[in-house]
């Protein structure tokens, strides 16, 4: 028997016009016959996704599942996938053409979109660690007078700008990033963030180094002297945890020992003073810099101040200007804590 086209509007996904195939004596001006349309079945036809889906969300979650894997998992040699692959590594479609699909995926919500950089964090413990600071975090939010929350990290930057974006006339004349001749010096900020009220706490110094990390450490709590106990979120930088850099702390209970390098002494420095200072460490999951909230400071830093500078000339103008944009968040930021996304807008 014969088929015979219609074209219809879908009422719920109106990205693109469709073709359906109908069989002859099914109805589609009814009020069922347009419903039927409507979730991409007409009469006795088959639907736009058969049988293995038979509507729109489930189709897209089964093509996804297939463009996020290699294609050479499906026995083609290319790295991404091209439109002729997926119509065969997605048998069920009833798409005969690559710009049939290319419509679909359109429908669909699936685009051709450039990559971005991605690591996985091999964390066996990442739900758990994750959970743990959390749930530290809320008792903060809950006692503030006695709890106080931090997310720490360590930052370089460079005498001499990055590059970047920036307005310049159409054509081939490009923003200028106006280098000296000088050695291309770095410098290191080492900050705490205050989760709950968005205040940085810094220092900047030429290198950070076990002696710098427990200077710090008295300054945090020469500052927040009144609380009971200072969460500190670190990434798993290995000086960290050296036993000279846990002197000066509480006895440390990590559930998942961090790393150490084995050649590393097990004792601290008979110089160090051991003050029992209530600072407790928490560990982020190895490779997960994005859980790391203060991240998104340093890049605000880069985008404000350090991209397309033009002090490469007077190094120690780029480091005042540092301080003074670190010195904006000197007392409660609400600002900050929406930035990084501590704080709901």
């Amino acid at each position: 028997m014969d088929s015979h086209l219609i074209m219809l509007r879908n009422m719920d996904f109106c990205v693109n016009e469709i073709q359906i195939r109908c069989m002859p004596g099914s109805r589609t001006t009814s009020k069922q016959g347009w419903r039927d349309c409507r979730f991409n079945r007409v009469g006795d036809a088959n639907p736009l996704f058969p049988p293995q889906q038979q509507n729109v969300p489930d189709a897209q979650a089964a093509i996804l599942h297939v463009v996020r894997r290699s294609p050479q998992l499906y026995g083609f040699t290319t790295t991404r996938w091209r439109l002729a692959q997926l119509r065969a590594a997605c048998s069920w479609l009833r798409v005969t053409t690559d710009s049939g699909l290319s419509q679909l995926l359109a429908r669909l919500g699936i685009s051709y979109k450039r990559g971005r950089d991605y690591v996985h964090s091999p964390d066996p413990h990442y739900p758990d660690k994750l959970a743990l600071i959390e749930e530290l975090r809320r008792r903060s939010q809950v006692e503030p007078e006695r709890f106080v929350f931090l997310y720490a990290d360590q930052m370089t930057y460079y005498r001499q700008p990055s590059l970047a974006q920036a307005y310049e006339s159409t054509g081939v004349l490009q923003p200028l990033a106006i280098r000296s001749h000088a050695k291309n010096t770095t410098f290191r900020i080492m900050a705490a963030l205050n989760a709950i009220t968005g205040q940085v706490l810094y220092r900047q110094r030429s290198h950070t180094d076990i002696s710098t990390l427990v200077d710090f450490w008295y300054a945090l709590r020469q500052h927040y002297s009144e609380a009971e106990t200072i969460y500190v979120v670190v990434d798993n930088w290995p000086v960290h945890f050296h036993p000279t850099v846990l002197a000066p702390l509480q006895a440390q209970n990590f559930p998942w020992p961090p790393y150490v390098p084995p050649h590393w002494p097990t004792e601290a420095d008979s110089k160090v003073r051991r003050d029992n200072l209530p600072i407790h460490l928490l560990c982020l999951p190895t490779y997960a810099s994005w859980l790391n909230p203060i991240e998104k400071l340093w890049r605000w830093l880069k985008q404000d101040v350090l991209h397309l500078h033009r002090l490469s000339h007077d190094w120690q103008a780029l480091k005042l200007a540092v301080a003074h944009f670190l010195d904006a968040f000197s007392g409660d930021s609400p600002s900050l804590l929406r930035y990084v996304g501590l704080l709901p807008d």
